[in-house]
Order: C-alpha cells, then structure tokens, then sequence
C-alpha cells in the first residue's frame, strides 16, 4: 500500500459504515508494493513511478473477483479509491459489471477508463493540492460528463492532499465526516435496489 493510500475504517470501523449504508462491508487493501511500505513522500513517488501496470491491474481485479465471489451472483460493489488508488477505483468499473459505484478521495484518471463503465463516480477533493490540481479535477470531471456518466465533485475548502486521513498532519476532521457521510449516501443510494 502506497503512502497515500487510507481506509475509512480508520476512522470509521467496518461495522459502522455496515450499518450507515445497509450493506455487507468488506474492505480490501491490495498491497500494490509487494510488501513494500514508507512514510516518506520522496520514497512514495518512487514506488508508485515503479509499478508493473498490468500487474497492479490484475490484483485490482482479483479483489473485485474475489468480494463477488465471496458475496455470491448478482452483489453490486462499491470501489473507494484514495490518492493513487483512486484510479483502479474508477478503472475496475469498466472492468466488473459488479461495480456499481465509485468513490474517489483526492485522486483522478483521464483517457478511455472513463467511458469504459456506467457507473456513477462521487469524488472528494481539497482546495489546495499539489497532487490533483484544480485543472486535473475538472478533467476528470468533464471525461465522467463527456463519458456518459454521473458524477458528484465535492470540494472542501480550507484543506490539503490526506485531508481525510487522520494519522496525516493534512487531516481536517470536519471535512472528512463530511465527506464520510457523503461516500456513505452515495453508496447507499448507488448499491441498494433501486439505486
């Protein structure tokens, strides 16, 4: 797991989000590094330039692979991505008719994975982030409209890059809940018959 990478369960233990959204909940962090884990942003970047894209692509999609087969036919899942894995969280619902939403946390994509899915994509992002600029979002934003699909951008002014997370020094608890009770409406909304 990369640097930038979190799980709500941090703040959130499983069995509360289980019972704010009305669904089973499993949660899966693919270890992308093989092992690999640092607390520095330099060492961060250099792991995240290195990876084997198809390789990284495959244990993204044996995770969706074995939630589906673990929850049984018909289970609509939900992707959360932060950071650097916001990508595969909107990439693998071009990949896994299961997917049937995507959140992403101050993280993008561009190009044709956008228009590879259906799905509805919420993203949560900072006012102020070196890593995913203001023009980098409104990309990601027009090629989800361009593509078709839904998209809720949420911006949270007064906050940097990790601002969810809260063993960062970025960490801005009113933003976060926010943005934790807005993933949480969403999926409910998204994964739920009729959503």
């Amino acid at each position: 797991m990369d640097l930038h990478a979190a799980s709500l369960a941090v703040e959130h233990p499983g069995s509360e989000l289980s019972l704010q959204v009305g669904l089973h909940l499993e949660e899966f962090e693919p270890d992308l590094y093989r092992g690999e884990v640092t607390a520095s942003i330099d060492e961060a970047d250099r792991l995240s330039s290195s990876i084997d894209q198809d390789a990284v692509n495959a244990i993204a999609l044996a995770a969706i692979d074995r939630l589906a087969e673990r929850e049984g036919a018909g289970t609509r899942i939900g992707t959360v991505g932060f950071s650097f894995g916001a990508a595969w969280a909107v990439w693998t619902a071009g990949r896994r008719d299961q997917v049937g939403a995507s959140v992403v946390y101050y993280g993008s994509v561009t190009g044709p994975t956008l228009a590879a899915a259906r799905s509805a994509v919420v993203g949560h992002f900072a006012e102020e982030d070196p890593y995913e600029t203001a023009e980098n979002v409104a990309a990601f934003e027009q090629g989800l409209r361009d593509a078709g699909r839904e998209v809720t951008i949420h911006r949270y002014p007064g906050t940097g890059h990790w601002f969810a997370e809260p063993s960062r020094d970025a960490y801005r608890p009113e933003a976060a809940e926010l943005a934790f009770d807005r993933t949480v409406e969403f999926l409910r909304r998204e994964l739920t018959a009729g959503g």
